[in-house]
């Protein structure tokens, strides 16, 4: 049974730990390393990795120089850039993890690779410069996997990024060919296969899966070129910016190459240059209300795209008449752009649509019909939907019978996918006693890593109200603290100001 000393901390599904004591970080921003200006309020990284000089496989003449031109462009940006060339698999690797760490405060992560690329079995492999595979069979064995390249930008808090100006060319084409077993028959590629991200996070290739990606005749590819030009647009929105980068490659190659994007961006705009860049700060339904600030060339663009049935584009346009201080406010017209891209299949048109029906909203209420959108969303692991089925099941909300044990599994489910409201309410839980097997260590884990969100709430907590948790669970999240550098203070679970300093700076500020 669980303790009603904790209950409070379940008072609002819309803004779960805000609604606790009223408690907020005033003014804080994020730590601002490698000389960034404290005017410009976040943090963007970027690995950029170029390839030329190959041990075993075909030297290539513009990576190299590719990878000049996007470090400069985004430094342009305000990214803080690593950048590298012609490594080896174990620094490649090593610098891999260090990103990893570092992005977890980031607000943007993105990742670009210039180099040989190969599929082998349905997974693409990046070739490092002393790779000594001498056929696809041996690639795996001394490549960085994608897998390893998504995993570096998966913590970033905003906007996940995978550039790969990848396969100039099948090192390996005169050794074998690879057979894609494809929905009818089975078909030969040269280039990439498809991946599959995780939500969130863009993958983009310099040609679609299967083909291969021009080295270019002048100093750049025609993809770097593409890539560095259109990001610098002001104002123009991050997924419109990759489109035109497809659209400017076709032109310049003459349709003989094609870029491709796979995985999806969140359903809140995003801007790298310009003043719309603001938006990026916003809470999350202003930054989706904020859709409708778009220039009429880019929702006339949002709109052609909605046409060909592009997801993201539906929820784009619905986003715009949710606003009922919009004068285009239309929810009636929202609830069908967004039931088109629920029955396209996507989690968070079916979470936002069910909010609609529980209200009312350009719908006629429909309870059951909101639950089973929750649950079909939840299904398809979105986390905003999962923890609100936590909330249900902990309060009897909607209907719902109250069943505290359904509800930690829901909790914990949505912990495990970083929804930072759910990270801190499962530790409580945990604290509590009321999840079997589960000890104070764990808990101080799910406290660390929310506050590795970023969430603002949590550090608050953490730092203002410690005594919540037990002293147990305070001693467990110090030496997490300590493990990581953050804190070299005593072990002792007594929160004062040196514990507080290593709090915010596992959070990702400098102060």
């Amino acid at each position: 049974m669980l303790s009603q000393v904790k209950l409070y901390r379940w008072q609002s599904r819309q803004f779960i730990i805000g609604a606790l004591l009223g408690l907020a970080l005033v003014g804080s921003q994020p730590a601002r390393a490698f000389g960034e200006t404290a005017d410009f309020p976040e943090k963007r990284l970027a690995l950029v990795v170029g390839i030329a000089d190959y041990l075993n496989v075909p030297d290539l003449e513009n990576t190299v120089r590719d990878g000049a031109l996007i470090s400069n462009t985004l430094r342009s940006l305000q990214f803080d850039v690593v950048e590298k060339y012609n490594l080896g698999l174990s620094e490649f690797r090593e610098l891999l993890e260090k990103f990893a760490f570092e992005a977890e405060t980031a607000d943007v992560a993105m990742v670009y690779f210039a180099g040989h690329g190969v599929e082998v079995g349905g997974q693409n492999f990046l070739i490092p410069a002393d790779s000594a595979a001498a056929s696809r069979k041996e690639v795996a064995q001394s490549s960085i996997s994608l897998n390893e390249i998504l995993g570096a930008v998966d913590k970033a808090r905003q906007l996940r990024i995978v550039v790969l100006d990848s396969c100039r060319n099948d090192p390996f084409g005169d050794h074998e060919s690879v057979e894609i077993i494809a929905l009818d028959e089975p078909v030969t590629l040269s280039g990439l296969a498809p991946p599959s991200p995780e939500r969130g996070t863009l993958v983009a290739y310099a040609a679609k899966a299967g083909a291969t990606a021009l080295d270019g005749d002048g100093s750049n590819s025609p993809f770097a070129r593409a890539l560095s030009d259109t990001l610098q647009i002001r104002d123009l929105e991050i997924g419109l910016a990759f489109r035109q980068i497809r659209d400017t490659v076709l032109q310049t190659t003459g349709n003989m190459q094609e870029p491709h994007t796979y995985g999806s961006l969140s359903g809140e705009p995003y801007f790298l240059a310009g003043k719309k860049q603001l938006i990026n700060a916003l809470e999350a339904t202003e930054r989706k209300n904020a859709w409708a600030t778009l220039e009429v060339d880019q929702e006339n663009q949002l709109t052609a795209l909605a046409d060909k049935g592009d997801i993201r584009a539906l929820k784009g346009l619905a986003y715009m008449r949710l606003d009922p201080n919009e004068k285009r406010y239309d929810p009636e017209r929202a609830a069908k752009l967004l039931r088109q891209a629920s029955d396209a299949g996507d989690p968070e048109a079916m979470f936002e649509l069910a909010r609609l029906y529980e209200r009312g909203i350009g719908v006629d209420q429909d309870i059951e019909e909101a639950l089973n959108l929750y649950r079909q969303s939840a299904a398809e692991n979105f986390a905003d939907a999962i923890n609100d089925l936590g909330f249900l099941h902990f309060q009897g909300g909607l209907g719902v019978p109250r069943d505290p044990v359904k509800a930690i599994g829901f909790f914990e489910r949505a912990a495990d996918l970083r929804h930072p409201e759910a990270m801190f309410n499962y530790a409580a839980l945990i604290d509590d006693g009321d999840v079997e097997g589960r000890s104070l260590d764990d808990a101080a884990n799910y406290l660390y890593q929310a506050l590795r969100t970023g969430n603002e709430q949590v550090l608050s907590l953490l730092s203002e109200s410690p005594d919540m948790f037990k002293r147990g669970t305070r001693r467990a999240l110090q030496a997490k603290l300590s493990e990581r550098a953050f804190y070299e203070g005593t072990i002792d679970g007594q929160f004062g100001p040196q514990t507080k300093r290593g709090l915010r700076r596992a959070y990702g500020l400098s102060k």
